[in-house]
């Protein structure tokens, strides 16, 4: 679990850089619109809610927030957003899942491929690694606070496990309850690090130093590419790897 979470340690690091650019609007105003889909109440739509918290998180003023729920929601300007997900593998044969929001399909399949080769690695056929991907709920807390409290708090909600690290204390859900685990906490007043779905393998690859500056390369390629929303990998990064580009 440790080296898997290497590389959710690495996205989070650079989604704060990205925020502070800007650069995470365009992906978040694009969750949001999808999300927006479902309904324009988040008290009646989770995966809303969740985008929504992302955007507050980057400082997107009101305004822009509006407009993509209207656009989403049918109640504004519209627009033709869809969501697709590629798999394939990258270098060392590791798995990468990469989900989309697009609005020109043929641009992102191309931006996807040539990823893929670019690195060294291959697209590849629907089903081809998804099915070594299990979808959950991710939720992130500082580990200052008391970790009984924090278990008690989340069981209760409706978490599935709960994990230690070294970093943080780490709340697993399905994806339906992460939104109710994610406003327990914050009923408690537990500040959330990050509340997430995402997809996590349950059998890993095991990289090396120089395996994994590889893989890294072809991940973060991925992550940088505007109609790529996340990436997910099987690759185990080791213990003591070091980001080069930190």
């Amino acid at each position: 679990m440790a080296g898997h979470s290497k590389w959710a340690n690495i996205k989070h690091r650079k989604a704060r850089q990205d925020a502070s650019r800007g650069k995470i609007w365009t992906k978040v105003i694009r969750e949001i619109t999808v999300a927006a889909k479902g309904g324009p109440d988040p008290d009646d739509n989770p995966r809303l809610r969740l985008a929504l918290d992302k955007a507050n998180a980057s400082n997107m003023p009101k305004d822009t927030i509006k407009r993509a729920i209207q656009k989403g929601s049918g109640t504004g300007e519209m627009g033709i957003i869809e969501e697709l997900v590629f798999e394939g593998y990258g270098p060392n044969g590791v798995a990468i899942l990469v989900e989309t929001m697009t609005d020109n399909r043929n641009r992102t399949v191309a931006d996807v491929r040539h990823a893929f080769s670019k690195f060294g690695g291959n697209m590849g056929t629907d089903g081809s690694v998804a099915y070594l991907f299990n979808k959950l709920g991710v939720i992130h807390i500082a580990n200052s606070y008391e970790e009984d409290f924090i278990m008690e708090v989340a069981l209760e909600a409706g978490a599935e496990d709960f994990v230690v690290t070294e970093d943080y204390f780490e709340i697993i859900t399905t994806p339906i309850n992460l939104s109710d685990v994610a406003a327990a906490l914050q009923e408690k007043d537990i500040e959330t690090l990050n509340a997430e779905t995402t997809m996590r393998a349950e059998t890993l690859v095991h990289l090396d130093q120089e395996a994994s500056e590889k893989v890294l390369k072809i991940m973060n390629f991925m992550d940088d590419l505007d109609d790529v929303q996340e990436v997910h990998t099987n690759a185990e990064f080791p213990d003591d790897f070091v980001d080069e580009e930190a």
